[in-house]
């Protein structure tokens, strides 16, 4: 066997898992339309960077059919590459959205490893002690009604954490609902403010058959990017997020 036929055969093998991998990300971990905002594509492409483009180059480099020693080395270049991708995906996964948290005049894209492990552990509801595996849920955030804990978290600061990352504050989405629609905007305004987002809206609204008066909109934070959450005027639902800056 030549090195270029071994080197193939690694680049098919390390292809094939790189795009399991990659479908699980964007299909489960970080779904659109928060890949971008919460930094996927970049997580993505160092980890099939390392996991496609140097096992095999590697295998390019050393492979010597008949030399002794081959075997080892091919199977440490293996090794190697499996830690790589194992490390790269336990960033990726602790990285990924958990949370689109629903706070006052706005939502927030809390990613699993901006919950401290000891505030998970202080939320009052089972569903939110843990990050979700199969994407980010839509929940809400109230701040506590004992004026001494409200006090508390006023005392810490601008560099304290804010309830968006405190899941003992979190609610179902249903209960933050009527308080977000009374500060959502007419997609109207947002296309005052930003008239090239005119297009990106026109084609949202054609594609799902909608009208503008029936949708409206607020900002939607994340790690990376800025998005407009839009979300349907009477029922509160979010609809989806586009990426539009909303500032």
């Amino acid at each position: 066997m030549t090195r270029f036929k071994a080197a193939t055969i690694h680049l098919s093998i390390s292809a094939l898992l790189g795009l399991i991998a990659a479908a699980v990300i964007f299909g489960v971990w970080y779904p659109r339309p928060y890949s971008h905002a919460a930094g996927a594509d970049r997580l993505v492409l160092l980890l099939l960077g390392v996991d496609v483009v140097l096992g095999p180059l590697l295998t390019l480099i050393v492979f010597r059919s008949g030399k002794p020693g081959m075997r080892f080395d091919l199977v440490v270049i293996a090794l190697a590459q499996a830690c790589a991708f194992l490390y790269g995906t336990s960033v990726v996964v602790r990285a990924r959205p958990a949370f689109v948290v629903g706070n006052v005049d706005r939502f927030s894209l809390v990613a699993a490893n901006d919950i401290d492990g000891d505030a998970y552990a202080k939320a009052t509801n089972a569903e939110f002690r843990s990050a979700p595996w199969t994407g980010p849920r839509i929940v809400g955030a109230l701040p506590p009604t004992d004026a001494q804990e409200r006090n508390r978290l006023m005392l810490r600061g601008p560099g304290g954490p804010d309830i968006d990352v405190l899941p003992q504050y979190y609610v179902d989405y249903a209960q933050v609902v009527a308080a977000l629609l009374q500060k959502a905007k007419p997609l109207a305004e947002l296309t005052r403010r930003h008239p090239e987002a005119a297009s990106v809206v026109t084609s949202w609204l054609a594609a799902r058959q909608r009208e503008e008066t029936d949708v409206v909109w607020l900002p939607l934070e994340a790690r990376r990017a800025s998005l407009t959450m839009l979300l349907d005027r009477r029922s509160g639902a979010p609809l989806d997020a586009l990426p539009v800056d909303p500032w």
